[in-house]
């Protein structure tokens, strides 16, 4: 692969570096599995992988995003959907991390 982003990190993180092509880049906004990661740093430079980390992007970058959406070009990966009341379930459902995808919670008069 050229790009990974990664929002999780955790335990599985080397296996991400793997995966990189040769000059590949990585990408992340997140560590929801843990935030210390153990690193074979000859990954790194044998690979010749590039690290970014994403806290913030120029307000363009999120209107082509909510562009990219509206056409349908992507979609975003939802797991489950919740009514507001069921926030203390959601959130434990997050907490236990048996999900792939956003879980999301549905103000009151929206159907899921």
């Amino acid at each position: 692969m050229d790009v990974v982003v990664d929002l999780v990190a955790g335990p599985s993180w080397p296996s991400l570096l793997e995966v990189l092509r040769r000059g590949g880049r990585y990408a992340t906004a997140g560590a929801i599995a843990g935030p210390l990661v153990e690193l074979d740093v000859r990954t790194l430079y044998l690979k010749d992988l590039t690290f970014f980390g994403c806290t913030y992007q120029p307000r363009v970058v999120f209107e082509n995003l909510i562009g990219y959406i509206e056409r349908g070009e992507i979609a975003p990966l939802v797991a489950k959907t919740y009514p507001l009341q069921d926030i203390v379930t959601a959130q434990e459902d997050f907490l236990a991390k048996g999900y792939v995808g956003k879980l999301v919670l549905l103000p009151p008069g929206r159907a899921a």
